[in-house]
């Protein structure tokens, strides 16, 4: 697995909906000073949560063959599969990325399935040519 890399973002955006009695506790704890902001309290709410469950978590991690973090996938390691006439699997929890000078026909030869947990960044056309193979 590779440590971060130069121009991947290190999170993503999400969206959810809060009731509005939930919503004015987030900001009645930000307004006294407990957290910084909504994404503050947000962020340790989930975290707080997760390490709660970190045991049952690392079993699952386990079980299911994920790498943790980011795992980018490049354009080499796909020739090389394909030259040695193998397909990969891609199962990830955090980031899966797939190099930008990846095309959908070497993505299509080399990648036998891809599983994330988190987000997949890789340029359309390769999502488009992997899409039955995407879980």
């Amino acid at each position: 697995m590779e440590q971060r890399q130069r121009g991947i973002p290190d999170s993503e955006k999400i969206t959810i909906n809060l009731g509005h009695v939930d919503l004015g506790h987030i900001d009645l704890l930000v307004k006294d000073g407990f957290y910084a902001n909504r994404t503050d309290f947000i962020r340790t709410a989930i975290r707080n949560l997760a390490d709660r469950h970190a045991e049952a978590a690392r079993h699952s991690i386990a079980r299911r063959g994920l790498d943790l973090g980011l795992r980018h996938v490049t354009r080499a390691e796909l020739e090389a599969a394909v030259a040695a006439g193998r397909m990969i699997e891609i199962r990830v929890l955090g980031l899966a990325s797939i190099a930008a000078d990846v095309t959908p026909d070497l993505a299509r030869a080399a990648i036998a399935a891809v599983t994330v947990l988190g987000a997949l960044q890789a340029s359309a056309a390769v999502k488009d040519a992997l899409a039955d193979r995407i879980r």
